[in-house]
């Protein structure tokens, strides 16, 4: 893996042949996993606004500590680890049956035949727009989801508008913010760089293609969880 890495940061052929292979997987990585994006994000924060409220019944504890704990909770964990984990299943598989399948079919080994280095025009653009794009979605994840806890409050007749955003503004560390980057970026090339080794080095037939899309998918989420402990070890 750390040679397929290696490889893949030589000087491009032909830089703009590169970069439409860059912005086109920006598209697929970025673009069109906003929708399950979007809807899983203002769930989330709709759902945690309820059960928040259900579980603080005390007639001591403000409401306003609700939204608090809804932005909280939404930066620092739900939004970075869960959909990242959503991407590794959606992103992931996508990336790992596109290069078996080049694989399998010899695309691969006509691309080398005819002089271009396949990591740096196949691997290398998905690692980038990963890095680029996966953090874009945690942004407006995050958002969407403090949002959706608004209108959950709102419509629930929770609390009132003010109270929750007097709950966003108290003792808001930035932080945490920080924190939710540093998780991003990782999980952005957990996601981009397993599913690329399991796909360009597949071997056999359809069979296989699918195995290596599993496997990718499942090593995948199992280093997410375990980077999210480490660096909520080290970091927090």
């Amino acid at each position: 893996m750390v040679l397929m890495i290696t490889e893949g940061f030589r000087k491009p052929e032909n830089t703009k042949v590169y970069w439409k292979e860059f912005m086109a997987q920006c598209n697929d990585i970025g673009i069109r996993s906003l929708p399950i994006v979007l809807i899983i994000s203002i769930f989330l924060g709709m759902v945690l606004t309820i059960q928040t409220a259900y579980q603080l019944v005390s007639p001591f504890v403000p409401k306003t500590i609700i939204a608090g704990i809804v932005r909280d909770t939404t930066i620092l964990e739900l939004s970075p680890t869960l959909i990242c984990v959503v991407l590794a299943g959606v992103v992931g598989s996508k990336i790992a049956s596109e290069l078996g399948n080049m694989r399998v079919s010899e695309q691969i080994d006509a691309l080398e035949v005819m002089g271009i280095n396949t990591k740096t025009y196949l691997v290398l653009p998905k690692i980038l727009a990963a890095m680029i794009m996966v953090p874009a979605l945690i942004v407006l994840s995050i958002a969407i989801s403090i949002w959706g806890g608004y209108l959950a409050g709102m419509f629930s007749n929770i609390l009132s508008r003010k109270e929750f955003q007097d709950g966003l503004r108290k003792d808001f560390q930035p932080y945490n913010l920080f924190f939710a980057m540093v998780k991003s970026f990782v999980f952005a090339l957990i996601i981009s760089i397993i599913p690329c080794y399991k796909g360009y080095y597949v071997r056999g037939g359809a069979l296989e293609i699918g195995r290596a899309s599993t496997t990718a998918v499942v090593i995948s989420c199992i280093l997410i969880l375990c980077a999210d402990y480490v660096l909520s070890l080290v970091l927090l």
